[in-house]
């Protein structure tokens, strides 16, 4: 009898331990495709959402060829149009010149006055009045010179008031040397003092010109 009961006993531990088994099993089963489906979400996700820097509901278009072609168009069309092998034109040439004769014209006329401090001295009133008479030739050349590059380059308005203050001018030289030659009169310098005279006041007339009208 004792046996048999042991054995019943041994039977329902059996049977205990075969339904936690079973149920064991069970629970393992159902939670694996659970995993498996939050895994296969997770990685559906991060491949649908890209991380981007654009706002919400904006698509990102991706730049061909022929649109960096059209870029490239408009930045070209907004260079300026030259042309390097253009050459300036001719009234600019003309105006460097115009504007370096100046210079160039004070430079001359003092390197004419330094000739005539160099002259070589002479001895006799006819060698001296030849002399002086060659001085005077070569400034009164000059200045019918500037004269002419004046009338070039002024406007009528101002080459008009220059005759008029040439003409006032040839009368106050011709005046000065005589008045100056009249100090000799009848001695043998009467002559040479107004040749003299017009020489010099002939070369500050030159002087002058150039630093008052030209350009």
């Amino acid at each position: 009898m004792k046996n048999k009961q042991r054995l019943q006993i041994v039977i329902i531990i059996i049977a205990l331990f075969s339904l936690v088994a079973c149920s064991n099993s069970t629970d393992e089963a159902n939670a694996k495709p659970e995993n498996e489906e939050s895994e296969t979400s997770t990685d559906l996700k991060t491949e649908e959402e890209p991380v981007t820097d654009e706002e919400p509901g904006e698509t990102v278009k991706s730049e061909g060829p022929e649109h960096t072609q059209i870029k490239n168009k408009d930045v070209t069309s907004k260079e300026p149009l030259t042309n390097e092998n253009e050459e300036p034109s001719e009234s600019s040439n003309n105006k460097e010149i115009n504007e370096g004769m100046k210079d160039t014209y004070l430079k001359e006329l003092n390197e004419m006055e330094e000739a005539d401090r160099n002259a070589e001295d002479t001895t006799t009133m006819a060698e001296l009045e030849e002399q002086e008479a060659a001085r005077y030739k070569k400034w009164d050349q000059k200045l019918n010179e500037i004269y002419g590059v004046l009338n070039e380059q002024l406007d009528s308005e101002q080459m008009d008031q220059l005759r008029e203050e040439q003409r006032n001018w040839i009368k106050y030289r011709d005046e000065t040397a005589k008045e100056s030659s009249l100090k000799y009169e009848g001695g043998s310098t009467e002559t040479l003092e107004y040749v003299a005279t017009q020489a010099s006041l002939t070369r500050e007339r030159c002087y002058a010109l150039v630093a008052k009208y030209m350009k």
